[in-house]
């Protein structure tokens, strides 16, 4: 599979990147005590830090919805997904386990304070394009509703849009039946590639420790 960033995304934002990890032999099932317990723990520590600051006081957070203004999108009407977590945890709304690879998207996602998209590989057809999303850009996501994606990064392959850093479609998610997927990092583009290696080989180790099987990194840049 063949993952690129589209010209006309460079051109907007010239240091945008994306951080690619592919996974193969994984096991998805009920996410392990361990996982549950560190998941619901972050949340807790997160939501005492964010009694004394505002979420746009996380660096990654302020970044990312530049990115969305800087591509014409509103970030106050379509929140990056991280945004929207840490705004939920602030009220005290905390997540409920899923199953394991969902679970670990979330913990990472909250880690990091970045979007994160996870995808089923043998659900992506053909290559995949990480460009600017236009008002014919729609899927029905993964928040039960249909979701126009004008203005923000999408990630597509031959069928149309299946991700973004708003909220990932239904038809590419993630289930117990997985074996092979698609971890896609959308990386502040703030960060050197350096870091952002350094990032995904540790997500990737982390990702594999609960599901087996192996992973691939990659570091999509201009």
């Amino acid at each position: 599979m063949n993952i690129a960033i589209a010209p006309e995304l460079h051109e907007t934002l010239p240091d945008f990147k994306a951080g690619i990890i592919q996974y193969d032999h994984i096991t998805v099932s009920d996410s392990p005590q361990m996982l549950k317990g560190r998941l619901r723990l972050f949340q807790e520590q997160l939501f005492f830090d964010l009694s004394d600051k505002k979420v746009t006081d996380y660096p990654a957070i302020r970044e990312w919805r530049s990115v969305f203004k800087a591509l014409g999108a509103d970030p106050n009407r379509y929140r990056p997904s991280a945004e929207a977590l840490y705004r939920r945890i602030a009220k005290q709304n905390y997540l409920d386990p899923i199953h394991s690879a969902v679970d670990m998207n979330t913990f990472l996602s909250l880690q990091y304070g970045i979007p994160l998209g996870l995808y089923d590989a043998d659900k992506i057809q053909g290559n995949v394009l990480l460009t600017t999303g236009t008002a014919a850009d729609t899927y029905e996501g993964l928040n039960n509703r249909p979701n126009t994606l004008a203005g923000i990064p999408i990630t597509k392959d031959q069928a149309g849009a299946f991700g973004s850093p708003f909220v990932d479609s239904k038809r590419t998610a993630v289930t117990e039946e997985t074996v092979r997927a698609l971890h896609v990092f959308y990386l502040q583009p703030s960060m050197d590639s350096r870091q952002a290696l350094q990032l995904l080989n540790a997500a990737g180790g982390m990702f594999t420790q609960i599901h087996g099987g192996e992973f691939e990194v990659q570091l999509a840049e201009a």
